[in-house]
């Protein structure tokens, strides 16, 4: 998500800054900004689009040359991407200059306390309100050291803060709760940066940080703390990639990085969706309870990937809200004269915003006179501003070509739109929707315990790297990770995939099944009516056929050894929401077997990241 840089040293902190900066873009952004500390004054400058507007911008009014600077790329989120809304952002009186990545959860009331209190506020997001906070903190007497430990004890949600205080200009404090944050250390100088990346031309010496940590850096040196002020250590570290390398966490591909950071998009895109009431708020929605209550029929569109998670989506509105929905690819949409009327929703998911397709197909369906919603990752794109809301996913950039973390953020926007609805229509009690929430919060740590198996899974592509072709099967919710399992494989691997309904084998596929055939199998929870038996019936009849199996199944079900040749085991959860569980290891199996062939995985021939075009 957003770039982050703070520096304290001898040379010049603007180039510091701005250097570490443009060493962040891949991670992708809206605006850039950069504070500086002069002579007891903040000097800033910050601007809307590319970094490129905010270095001209400096060419034009000339920085300071001083030596304590912070500077940030910001990925909208409060706010669209503007001027005022672009970092760092200033207390009252502009002693404090502060940036953010992250989520404040509880910045609503802040705010409000702090509007009461007569402070006016300069822009749309809840970074501001922590400027405030911190400055208020230091009118008290307080270093900005403890300022920062007081504020984040009252913070709630995820995030990285970095500030500088005009009155103190020879230190910068950060403080990390659930977001990335890393320092560099060199002599007589010291860094932060969202990752090594920002300073790894001037240090290779890092130390990570735990949670619920504030760090202070000097010239001569960096110390440690908790949010309760008690002393602590973090730990150090000799960075021996190179610069690309950097930019990718150590990792060869950014699609394979995009994987690993599935547990925090996840999280990321759950944060602050429950009010201190329990109930669902979904800020961004725009459309009003009852214009909800009167829809009678959904439709949804998307294209690729997305179109997969549209399928899953269908399961769980259907069950949970009674709404018939149907799910539709863009492309095709408007050319069948579909029957759309003001009580119908359209659901537009796009991860970029600004997908053709998809785009006419809205446009197609506002003409007459249907609600749309969009789901998207990127804050200001065409897709959310000609929609009539929008659930923004907050999965950060996402570099490599091939979605992963994209499609997993989107599953949990069509989740959280499934138990609004159900919340708004009432046809779940408050306590059921508060039950599958708290399953969905758990589902970053279930996330992470699939990845811990990456190697297993790796194994497992190693030895198919001579077949020419793989089938993948599913039920019920686990039918669109088949396909997505597929679509994985063909898009970097450029191997014959294909995905298919475990109940439709009889009828054509297992013409397909031949000796060796490697076929992946998601195996659906135990309990739900019929679905394990009959998918374990569909894995009988393959096998029956020479095919190699490799079956995912939830951990301790003993019914599907027999019938697996191999097994990767998930965690326990429900039916509905195992794709977000089932399809990383297909994610990393098609990495790794497309890596094994020596394909280039971010950047496969022929596609690209967004389509623009019908």
């Amino acid at each position: 998500m957003c770039g982050i840089v703070g520096y304290v040293g001898a040379k010049p902190a603007e180039g510091v800054v701005i250097e570490g900066l443009r060493r962040l873009e891949y991670r992708g952004y809206d605006s850039a900004g950069i504070a500086l500390v002069d002579g007891g004054t903040i000097v800033s400058d910050k601007r809307a689009g590319k970094l490129a507007n905010l270095e001209k911008a400096i060419v034009d009014s000339p920085l300071p040359q001083v030596t304590t600077g912070i500077g940030h790329t910001r990925w909208a989120t409060h706010g669209p991407p503007t001027d005022r809304n672009a970092h760092p952002h200033l207390g009252r009186a502009r002693r404090v200059a502060l940036v953010h990545n992250g989520i404040i959860e509880n910045f609503a009331e802040l705010r409000q306390r702090l509007e009461s209190e007569g402070v006016e506020m300069a822009s749309d997001t809840d970074t501001e309100v922590a400027a405030h906070l911190l400055e208020e903190q230091l009118e008290t007497g307080v270093d900005l050291t403890v300022a920062m430990q007081n504020v984040c004890r009252d913070l709630e949600g995820a995030f990285t803060l970095v500030a500088v205080d005009s009155q103190d200009p020879d230190r910068v404090v950060a403080a990390r709760r659930n977001s990335p944050l890393v320092v560099g250390i060199g002599e007589g100088e010291n860094f932060l940066g969202s990752d090594v990346a920002a300073f790894i031309e001037h240090t290779r010496e890092a130390m990570e940080l735990d949670q619920d940590q504030v760090v202070t850096i000097t010239r001569e040196g960096v110390s440690v703390s908790g949010f309760d002020g008690t002393p602590a250590e973090g730990r150090r570290y000799h960075v021996d990639w190179d610069l690309s390398a950097a930019e990718k966490d150590g990792h060869d591909w950014f699609m394979r990085k995009e994987i690993f950071e599935q547990p925090r998009a996840v999280a990321d895109s759950l944060l602050g969706r429950r009010g201190t009431d329990g109930l669902l708020q979904l800020d961004e929605m725009r459309l009003s309870d009852q214009d909800l209550r009167d829809i009678d029929k959904i439709i949804i569109i998307a294209a690729g990937t997305s179109f997969y998670a549209g399928m899953v989506a269908k399961y769980a509105i259907e069950h949970w809200c009674r709404i018939p929905v149907e799910v539709e690819l863009a492309s095709e949409f408007r050319y069948r004269d579909p029957i759309l009327t003001a009580s119908t929703l359209v659901v537009a998911i796009s991860q970029s915003g600004e997908t053709a397709d998809t785009l006419q197909a809205i446009r197609h369906a506002r003409v007459q006179r249907s609600k749309v919603l969009a789901i998207c990752n990127t804050n200001g794109s065409t897709i959310p501003r000609e929609s009539d809301g929008v659930i923004y996913t907050h999965a950060g950039p996402e570099i490599g070509v091939a979605s992963t973390k994209g499609f997993l953020t989107q599953l949990v926007a069509c989740y959280l739109l499934a138990l609004y609805l159900a919340q708004v229509k009432g046809t779940r009690y408050g306590d059921e929707i508060s039950q599958v929430m708290d399953q969905l919060e758990e589902m970053p740590g279930h996330i992470e315990t699939v990845l811990a198996k990456a190697e297993e899974v790796y194994a497992l592509a190693r030895d198919h790297v001579d077949n020419r072709s793989v089938l993948f099967l599913g039920r019920h919710a686990g039918y669109p990770v088949a396909l997505e399992g597929a679509l994985k494989l063909k898009e970097i691997a450029y191997l014959h995939a294909e995905g298919f309904a475990a109940g439709e084998l009889k009828h054509g596929p297992i013409a397909l099944v031949e000796e060796g055939l490697p076929i992946l199998c998601v195996v659906p929870p135990r309990g739900r009516d019929q679905l394990h038996d009959k998918m374990i019936s569909g894995i009988q009849e393959v096998r029956a056929r020479g095919a190699r199996t490799l079956c995912l199944a939830e951990e301790g079900d003993t019914a599907i050894t027999p019938y697996a040749d191999v097994l990767i085991t998930l965690p326990q959860v429900p039916v509905l929401l195992q794709p977000l569980v089932a399809v990383v290891p297909l994610q990393l199996f098609a990495c790794e077997l497309a890596t094994q062939l020596g394909h280039d995985v971010d950047q496969p021939r022929n596609l690209a990241k967004s389509v623009t075009v019908e």
